[in-house]
């Protein structure tokens, strides 16, 4: 039988899954979860960016509103819901979105329910826009550390690259002029057309907000080097400092220095609303152009009606909604307050974030080998001793060993204090190292074995062979039998 060959794109190693740490914790985890009373040991999940702290809120307005999923009182007949919408969407929902989104900007920001395009997620959004922006072989500038998953999501089925904009701790990962005249440079040098910088405003991993001064500072980069602006703004609404949320859109509708129709942002509900499983994203853009292509495009990602009737409803809960945002920024300030003071007391630093879901901790100083080799060491302890995913920093292209991003907002107070407890033994009396120590001794070990097990058999072999000419046989004749399956 002939062998029936699959395209280019399927057989295509830029997905990022197989080599990425990033994943392989959530396999891990998937193979030994954490349960108080089924299984204590097990692998506690602190590599997922989910936000469980206003779940109960969700619930307890479902409950009130249990109606809704039966289109009663919802302004929607089920005929309506049933039948093909188009790649709109459902007007009113739109119209909710835009005012959710405004609300999570601090009214400091125009949204026209017109211009936005709905997606299955943030992921869609981020992979339409690539599609709209970029042909395959350009490249888009992406700060580091970056959301591991823009690897898949930018570069799988676009073709597009990524040029990395190196940032380092120095100044707290900060964007700067020349990081960014630096890799533009490098693009430019590889032959690469750069049609785009794309960032993260908070920063996924970082868990901050870019300052007003650091965007205009990229505006005016990308209007000097003609390139598009994409700001993913899925967290906006986890920002629990004093310091209110500075959007792109605010200082491109403030002034008159910016092309408006050069200026994204993707947005979901995934993260603000805590709802990643109902897939609510959009793409929010001035461009004419853009949008109609991404609507196009949107036809292989779109949202269910019935999603969109019951989100509607939540949305124009205008009492609702402020509660619900009030009480989460709240929630969450306390447990980052609290996990923060937990690592400090073990001589943990982090950095100083004021939005998110997680932490960015510094471990450096527990690596046997300063470079990604001791990340990844330390890494497999904290797994497969420790019983923490957690996810390191160089699946986030992180330029310095040792940092890790550690999730909190996915678990219970209860649960957070556990994961605690354990990185507090070990922590205790330089049980740390040692583990690391003795991991490394037993992968060193185990290969070195592997290595002697395989020239053993190489050696066995060849004097096998050796034999068989000189009793003229055929050393074929030598092989096993193929094991029954």
């Amino acid at each position: 039988m002939g062998f029936c060959s699959l395209s280019n794109l399927a057989m295509a190693d830029r997905h990022g899954e197989d080599d990425s740490p990033y994943f392989a914790g959530w396999k891990a985890y998937d193979l030994n979860p954490y349960d108080l009373l089924y299984n204590p040991s097990g692998i506690i999940q602190m590599g997922l960016a989910e936000n469980q702290v206003g779940t109960d809120l969700l619930e307890e307005w479902l409950e009130k509103h249990s109606d809704i999923p039966t289109w009663k009182g919802t302004l929607t007949s089920f005929k309506q819901t049933a039948l093909y919408q188009d790649y709109h969407g459902l007007a009113n929902f739109r119209k909710a979105l835009a005012n959710f989104m405004a609300e999570v900007r601090g009214r400091r920001v125009k949204i026209d329910p017109d211009m936005i395009v709905l997606t299955a997620g943030a992921t869609a959004g981020n992979e339409i826009l690539t599609f709209c922006i970029a042909d395959p072989g350009e490249a888009l500038l992406v700060p580091t550390p970056y959301y591991p998953g823009f690897d898949r999501d930018l570069r799988w089925r676009t073709g597009v690259e990524i040029i990395p904009v190196k940032c380092y701790s120095y100044n707290d990962f900060e964007i700067t002029f020349p990081a960014l005249e630096k890799a533009y440079q490098e693009g430019l040098n590889k032959k690469q057309s750069i049609k785009a910088i794309l960032i993260t405003n908070p920063s996924n991993p970082l868990g901050l907000t870019i300052s007003p001064q650091t965007l205009t500072m990229i505006l005016d980069f990308a209007t000097e080097k003609s390139i598009h602006v994409i700001s993913d703004e899925v967290y906006a609404g986890t920002v629990f400092s004093s310091h209110p949320f500075t959007s792109v859109l605010e200082i491109v509708q403030s002034s008159n220095n910016y092309d408006p129709e050069t200026v994204h942002v993707v947005y979901s509900l995934s993260k603000d609303l805590g709802l990643p499983g109902f897939r609510i994203g959009a793409i929010y853009s001035s461009n004419p152009k853009i949008v109609t292509a991404s609507r196009r495009m949107s036809s292989f990602s779109l949202i269910s009606s019935q999603t969109q009737v019951l989100l509607k409803c939540l949305l124009s809960d205008s009492v609702f909604i402020a509660k619900y945002l009030a009480t989460v920024k709240e929630r969450l300030k306390r447990r980052n307050v609290e996990f923060k003071r937990g690592l400090k007391e073990m001589g943990i630093d982090s950095l100083q974030g004021n939005a998110g879901l997680f932490s960015w901790v510094n471990l450096r100083n527990l690596l046997v080998f300063d470079n990604l080799d001791g990340e990844m060491k330390l890494w497999r302890v904290i797994l497969e001793e420790v019983g923490l995913n957690v996810s390191p920093g160089c699946s986030f292209h992180c330029e310095e060993p040792g940092w890790f991003r550690v999730c909190y907002g996915n678990m219970s107070e209860d649960e957070m204090n556990v994961a605690l407890g354990r990185i507090k033994s070990f922590m205790s009396g330089g049980r740390a190292q040692e583990e690391v120590l003795l991991s490394t001794s037993k992968m060193d070990i185990s290969i070195a074995q592997e290595e002697v097990l395989s020239t053993d058999i190489s050696v066995a072999a060849a004097t096998a062979a050796a034999a068989c000419t000189e009793l003229g046989l055929d050393a074929s004749d030598l092989q096993p039998e193929p094991l029954a399956h």
